[in-house]
């Protein structure tokens, strides 16, 4: 085991609290928490962990690591990283924020925004065939579709946009709200 990896409650606070907290957040974001701890974990370590590394260090079942650690592969926030005279499999985690938002959203929207799509497709073609579908439950479905096809492509252009430039674009928030609202009369 490596100096780094202590039982979680000999960990600094600040650090402990991260790894927990993470884990709470990433049960809201409808991630399991082991998952999102073992992220934390391995995003704060200053060098490489083997699973048995994780075990000791959260106190978790190994079975649970590994299953956990092949998801967290699947979203590409981590990595094998070798260590010399070390047969074992070391794990790190990619560190740059925004490399690790653009995995994280590239997975969702396979999960989430892909199948959405083809289920509206669907359900705008069944609508097609159903004469108990009124107009408006169509207009409804085909906002939903529009909806869902503009968030999609959205994500598509932000996935090419270069992180220093989304950084400026974060940071200029109202900026850039105030320039689209340019030429229009407020609302009363």
């Amino acid at each position: 085991m490596t100096e780094i990896t202590k039982k979680i409650e000999t960990m600094p606070q600040a650090i402990r609290r991260f790894v927990l907290h993470w884990g709470d957040m990433g049960g809201q974001w409808g991630v399991n928490r082991s998952v999102a701890q073992i992220h934390a974990l391995l995003y704060i370590s200053e060098a490489p962990m083997t699973a048995e590394d994780i075990c000791d260090c959260l106190g978790i079942a190994r079975s649970n690591v590994s299953n956990s650690l092949k998801e967290l592969l699947g979203w590409k926030i981590i990595r094998r990283e070798p260590v010399a005279g070390d047969r074992r499999d070391h794990f790190v985690a990619e560190v740059d924020v925004w490399e690790i938002a653009k995995h994280i959203a590239a997975v969702r929207k396979q999960r989430e925004l892909e199948p959405a799509l083809e289920t509206l497709d669907a359900c705008l073609a069944a609508a097609d065939a159903d004469k108990n579908i009124s107009p408006v439950q169509r207009e409804r479905l085909l906002a939903m579709q529009k909806f869902t096809q503009d968030v999609s492509g959205f994500h598509e252009q932000m996935m090419r946009v270069p992180a220093p430039t989304l950084l400026r674009l974060v940071k200029m928030g109202d900026k850039i709200v105030g320039l689209l609202n340019m030429g229009r009369k407020p609302k009363d």
